[in-house]
């Protein structure tokens, strides 16, 4: 939509990044307190009621007036719908024992590329006429969906007694604050191909939208592929660091490939963009599977709430940085500084080794 979005408000590059990042600053608000909610009423009652109220906002920014407008529903909308990280993830902690967990995960984290697939997928059409609206209906419509699947389908099973000092005690683990980190290390490679990848080809290689969203479409293939192959093969290896600090090599390697090719052959650099695409989302079960294990079931939804607030501050952050760095200097040079943070979170990674 970033695209439609440009033209329809008259938006520059970094206010697209503001509206990109819009619904990860209304996460990053509400992320922990979702997580406490799950452990205290429970994941059916969190999920229903977050994404209800993400529908609704989505319905309101069909008809934003303004960008200040927009970016205000679109935060809202993160806000509540941000509901469904914890209590989903927490849902699978129960349902699951140790040994099937990592591919369960993954499985699960596929709704992130599949969803988004998805949207690739329906959402240029939909914007062919410059008008985003019925694109924003599509997307509450979605939302709405998943509310009543949540009441409908999830095992109405009671959260537990929220007590102050156990909770306390999984927010103040430095090892839980570490791999938090570290994912949002990684998760700024994910917002620089995912988030930019349709703009970079339009703007710098001339596609258009629909074809250029064809090639987000196929990293989001690759990247519900990945995520549950990587859950299954840290099932297999019985660790969740040691994949998720090679798939960190893995998507630094492939971003500075996708720098060295932002220039053209425009074939090589689709395949590049792709290929690269689909690793950048390729960790982010492992590192859930990990931060829930490291706090227990039982309080798994405050730990996952920690967790997904520090992914959404990069969220929200990365893609102004992202922009602001295109802007200054060039797309390459931007894809250059993306490569590098998964390097950081690697060596960060070496400490939990034996977790």
């Amino acid at each position: 939509m970033a695209p439609v979005l440009r033209e329809e408000y008259g938006l520059s590059l970094t206010q697209v990044g503001a509206l990109l990042s819009a619904a990860w600053v209304g996460a990053c608000v509400t992320l922990l307190p979702w997580g406490l909610a799950a452990d205290r009423y429970g994941e059916r009652l969190v999920l229903t009621l977050g994404l209800a109220g993400s529908a609704a906002c989505l319905v309101g920014a069909a008809d934003a007036g303004s960008f200040e407008v927009l970016f205000g529903l679109l935060v809202l909308a993160g806000a509540a719908g941000a509901s469904v990280n914890s209590a989903s993830g927490r849902a699978v902690m129960f349902w699951f024992s140790p040994k099937e967990r990592g591919l369960a995960l993954g499985i699960r984290q596929t709704a992130v590329p599949l969803g988004a697939l998805l949207v690739a997928i329906v959402v240029p059409p939909l914007t062919a006429d410059g008008d985003s609206r019925a694109a924003f209906l599509f997307l509450a419509g979605l939302s709405a969906v998943g509310a009543a699947a949540g009441g409908l389908i999830l095992r109405d099973r009671a959260g537990d007694e929220l007590e102050v000092e156990s909770v306390v005690r999984t927010l103040r683990d430095r090892r839980i604050w570490r791999l938090s980190i570290v994912s949002g290390l990684y998760v700024y490679a994910q917002v620089a191909i995912i988030g930019f990848g349709v703009l970079f080809l339009h703007d710098e290689h001339g596609l258009d939208d629909a074809d250029a969203a064809l090639v987000i479409a196929l990293s989001l293939v690759l990247g519900a592929a990945s995520r549950i192959g990587a859950g299954r093969w840290s099932d297999v290896v019985g660790s969740r660091i040691r994949p998720l600090r090679q798939l960190g090599v893995a998507v630094a390697c492939a971003l500075l490939v996708t720098a060295a090719l932002a220039g053209g052959p425009l074939a090589l650099l689709v395949a590049g963009v792709a290929l690269t695409g689909g690793l950048s989302m390729a960790w982010n079960g492992l590192a859930f599977t990990a931060v829930a294990e490291l706090a227990g079931a039982a309080r798994s939804g405050a730990a996952i709430g920690l967790q997904q607030t520090v992914l959404s501050a990069s969220g929200m952050i990365g893609p102004l940085v992202f922009a602001q760095t295109v802007a200054s200097g060039s797309w390459a040079l931007a894809f250059v500084v993306a490569a590098i943070l998964p390097v950081v979170g690697w060596h960060a990674l070496r400490r939990l080794e034996g977790y």
